[in-house]
């Protein structure tokens, strides 16, 4: 079942209907859900956002990892788990509610953050694996929060109400790693158990927050959150003119830039630079904030004047000058150059990212909109878990390849969608 797919009309055969009893959406939502929603989502990305920039330093400090293949396995460990779970969660909270689907998964942070501080004391690399798969288990709910949000917005509202999560996750990758910084007292050594400990504290105020402020909201008129890798919309999206060019460059794009934040923190602690670690929290930290002031003093302005597909070579080009400088910086080993090349990368993530989503929106017809969206989902996802995977082993093998790789690629893609649209019309 798609993403989108608007929940029959009450019958046996449906497993995913909720039963009649259920209450009309705006009998279920209080007034205040959706802030609930924004805070609920926002503090248990903050406790991600933490710890995400330090665990290639932690598994770094734990074993001899030459190849580099376990640090990349442990890097696409979450985002593997929440591919893999978070359809599981949508079925679930389509039969039992979105908020007891919710609340479990805050519980479940709260105990694998907690175990991922008691790994750091037994300098354990299996022990950070299982925690790292167990958040990336529970964490797979962002899908039940936007089923939640569609559940109780109109279709008027229902964009802005999306617009809440893509804040939470510009929030908690902002001010995680600045967190971060405050857990360790001499911003300094290196970090301890607190770092997790933290991130734990952090989801159960989440989950205290839920329990007491959040209504259910799954209700008859629901639709479903049960978003599924389906290879039958692969054949669909394929089959329309410019989208596979696109999916393309979502790909390109994704894992690109997945391999960048992976190795970003390899590069700053000791591959090349010597950062302290409040150094590596305040950089990392850069990187949420350009990304969200970019968005808005930049690209939404530039929306007014350009299209998606300018929006979307511009960026391409951007991310291509912005990879091949930072190959540049790290070849050439210049602290200047390395922050000017992040920040045109970022830059260019921030201009591809909307417009890219946008065009496949907009050229899927709309009795395919589901199966097009759908696949962009799982593009997305697979992107993210190949590009975590093989960047440290390309990162190890050579220190600028990551960036030549990545360069190349989104030239590659750049021109095919270029070429593609074109003869589109």
């Amino acid at each position: 079942m798609d993403v989108d797919t608007t929940a029959r009309t009450n019958s046996s055969d449906n497993p995913f209907q909720p039963p009649r009893s259920l209450p009309e959406p705006e009998t279920t939502a209080k007034s205040g859900s959706l802030l609930v929603i924004f805070l609920v989502v926002m503090i248990d990305l903050l406790g991600f956002g933490m710890v995400l920039p330090l665990l290639p330093i932690y598994a770094k400090q734990f074993t001899l990892d030459e190849s580099g293949w376990q640090l990349g396995l442990l890097m696409a460990s979450f985002s593997a788990m929440q591919f893999l779970f978070a359809p599981i969660w949508g079925i679930l909270s389509d039969r039992v509610g979105r908020r007891p689907v919710l609340m479990f998964g805050l519980f479940g942070s709260v105990v694998f953050y907690t175990l991922f501080g008691f790994a750091t004391i037994w300098q354990s690399l299996p022990w950070i694996f299982a925690a790292r798969i167990g958040a990336g288990i529970c964490g797979a709910t962002i899908s039940t929060a936007q089923a939640y949000i569609a559940d109780t917005t109109s279709d008027a509202g229902r964009s802005r109400g999306m617009a809440l999560v893509g804040m939470a996750f510009g929030v908690g990758f902002t001010f995680g790693p600045l967190l971060g910084y405050f857990a360790v007292p001499d911003g300094k050594s290196a970090p301890g158990p607190w770092l997790g400990y933290l991130a734990a504290i952090l989801s159960g105020v989440a989950l205290i927050m839920a329990a007491f402020l959040l209504p259910e909201s799954l209700n008859k008129n629901s639709r479903s959150a049960a978003a599924r890798f389906k290879l039958s919309n692969f054949g669909i999206a394929w089959q329309l003119a410019g989208v596979p060019a696109i999916l393309g460059l979502i790909f390109m794009v994704v894992f690109s830039f997945a391999g960048f934040e992976t190795t970003l923190t390899l590069l700053l602690k000791g591959e090349l630079f010597d950062f302290a670690w409040g150094e590596l929290c305040l950089t990392m930290a850069l990187i949420g904030f350009s990304s969200a002031i970019l968005q808005g003093a930049v690209v939404r302005p530039l929306y007014k004047r350009l299209s998606d597909k300018q929006m979307a070579l511009m960026g391409s080009v951007l991310e291509v000058i912005g990879f091949l400088m930072m190959a540049g910086a790290v070849y050439g080993q210049t602290l200047v150059g390395f922050f000017g090349a992040l920040l045109i990368v970022v830059a260019g993530f921030a201009f591809i990212q909307p417009s890219v989503h946008s065009l496949l929106s907009r050229m899927a017809p709309e009795d395919r909109q589901g199966a097009v969206l759908g696949t962009g989902q799982s593009v997305n996802a697979l992107a993210r878990i190949l590009g975590s995977a093989l960047a440290i082993p390309l990162l190890k093998w050579n220190l600028f390849a990551p960036y030549i790789v990545a360069a190349g690629l989104l030239a590659i893609a750049g021109i095919f969608l270029q070429r593609s649209l074109r003869a589109r019309g």
